[in-house]
């Protein structure tokens, strides 16, 4: 299989900072007998749910489809286009997405799709790199507050106590905090400290995406009341609860509520099925509501002599009852407003979800991003005892460093 000749730097860890890409096999565009997809797995769920979808569409197009979930999604992908052997299809992460897109190796395809528009405006903004819509989401995962019931009801609960602002977390974290549960748990990183920083009124960038804001006012008072929620004993973060996420202390019971995605519901059903929850929307803060959405896109690589194999493949696989078929075997949301509609109606206990997608914002994800979020997440160790204006102010100066590159 022909394919334009690629180069790229991958640095350690896996992180592609920086990519030069070049054709030199022409504009590519051609059908192909067989494809590669490489993919990073939640589960064996995702992983059994792709399988099935790539042998359906192989039956019915008759491309073969060989699927490969990796180890370490970018690292390998990193790989990939440094040895000019890209897959054909791939997950392209959002915090990626800039990066590759900036330096030309992702082929801009999505905007001729024929439900183009029917995708949420905040995921074609999410992989819009210079105002052209390049790769289509393949569906989406808001943050909601996720409630043990049972936990809930012990200590004496009601859905009117339901948190709505930072003061009933607050208080809601502190009542069902007891000798072997903490109230509250999330991942001690930005993915999940930022939406505290939204909701604050924060944000990492201007409006106008030319300044870093990090360290404002409003930032620092985000971190600051998540550490005052640790000072109290009542949240701990997963590492603190022998846990290698928020799932899994939430599935022991060991936390009552955690900040999760819907991912979470095929971990639970999984691994603790006899545990009772709830979803609601997260808390507003001093700013307001406001949630982080995560999503892929469908990645093809500029020049690929596969594209219109793998754009087919691509429609197929973003369909409404594709992407329901994926909702039920691993939870996420469809990418299209229709089939997230459909999911609301099929799933009602995960409507919170889909309500999150109105005010999600999407992380911070510029070209060169990526890594200083990584120093960041890093740095976060020491988050309980840490000055939270010199953390943001460190934060402040790498990023500000990386987005001058990025403009160039």
């Amino acid at each position: 299989m022909k394919r334009s000749q690629w180069s790229a730097t991958a640095l350690a860890a896996g992180l592609v900072v920086s990519l030069a890409a070049c054709s030199s096999g022409g504009e590519g565009g051609g059908q192909s007998d067989s494809l590669t997809l490489l993919f990073g797995s939640s589960g064996d769920a995702e992983t059994a749910a792709l399988e099935a979808a790539a042998a359906a569409w192989s039956e019915e197009s008759g491309v073969e489809v060989e699927v490969q979930a990796a180890s370490d999604l970018t690292q390998q992908l990193g790989q990939g286009f440094s040895g000019n052997n890209p897959p054909d299809l791939f997950y392209m992460s959002w915090d990626q997405f800039q990066t590759y897109a900036s330096q030309q190796f992702l082929e801009p395809y999505a905007a001729d799709l024929p439900n183009a528009d029917d995708f949420y405006p905040a995921l074609q903004d999410q992989f819009s790199y210079e105002d052209e819509f390049y790769c289509a989401p393949k569906d989406f995962s808001t943050l909601g507050l996720v409630i043990n019931t049972d936990l809930w009801e012990a200590a004496g609960l009601t859905d009117a106590d339901i948190p709505t602002d930072w003061e009933s977390l607050r208080s809601a974290a502190q009542r069902l905090t007891t000798g072997e549960t903490v109230g509250l748990s999330f991942g001690l990183e930005y993915a999940r400290l930022g939406v505290f920083m939204n909701q604050a009124g924060g944000s990492m960038l201007s409006e106008d995406g030319t300044e870093v804001t990090a360290d404002s006012p409003e930032n620092v008072e985000a971190i600051e009341y998540v550490q005052s929620l640790a000072a109290d004993g009542s949240l701990r973060f997963p590492a603190d609860l022998e846990a290698g996420w928020a799932g899994e202390a939430f599935g022991q019971g060991k936390a009552a509520m955690v900040i999760e995605g819907p991912w979470i519901n095929g971990a639970l059903a999984a691994d603790f099925p006899d545990v009772n929850y709830q979803v609601a929307e997260l808390p507003a803060g001093p700013g307001g509501q406001s949630t982080f959405t995560f999503s892929n896109c469908w990645g093809i690589p500029a020049g690929s002599d596969t594209r219109d194999s793998a754009v087919e493949f691509v429609e197929f696989l973003t369909s409404d009852e594709q992407q329901l078929a994926f909702s039920e075997a691993f939870g996420v949301i469809p990418s299209t407003e229709s089939g997230a509609q459909q999911y609301a109606e099929q799933f009602p206990e995960n409507a919170a979800f889909v309500d999150g997608v109105e005010y999600a914002t999407s992380p911070v994800a510029f070209a060169g991003a990526a890594a200083v979020i990584s120093d960041f997440n890093a740095s976060l160790e020491g988050l309980e005892s840490a000055d939270a204006a010199q953390l943001l102010g460190d934060l402040q100066s790498n990023l500000e460093a990386a987005l001058e590159e990025a403009q160039g």
